[in-house]
């Protein structure tokens, strides 16, 4: 039994669709053995998949193959996450940097706030 790397990718839970899947393994994001490669590249048991996230590097081991998307409580029979914690610190430390960043504001100003800034300017 053969599972394509998309599919693969998509039936543990990697990515939330199959075309996600796709469009993540064209764009480099995800590697097979430490080489880039095609969506339907064929996964084979004892593979390791490298998913390419912001700053961090998540490696994971193929255990089983399968031929449908399963359950978030079944995905660890068939895939095993071998990330090292340097890796896992390194995303942390991302996460918690754009956080950081979203403290400054919330966008677009409304109404109220538009006419108080305009007040200010003209009276500045």
């Amino acid at each position: 039994m053969s599972c394509r790397l998309d599919k693969y990718i998509w039936s543990v839970r990697l990515s939330k669709t199959r075309s996600q899947a796709t469009e993540l393994i064209n764009k480099g994001k995800v590697r097979l053995n430490d080489q880039s490669t095609k969506a339907a590249k064929e996964v084979k048991v004892g593979d390791d998949i490298q998913v390419i996230r912001h700053t961090a590097v998540f490696t994971y081991r193929v255990l089983n193959l399968l031929d449908r998307r399963v359950g978030a409580k079944l995905v660890s029979e068939y895939l095993l996450d071998i990330t090292t914690e340097e890796e896992r610190v390194k995303y942390q430390e991302y996460m918690d940097n754009q956080r950081s960043y979203q403290q400054f504001g919330d966008g677009k100003p409304n109404k109220k706030q538009r006419r108080d800034l305009d007040d200010f300017l003209e009276s500045w």
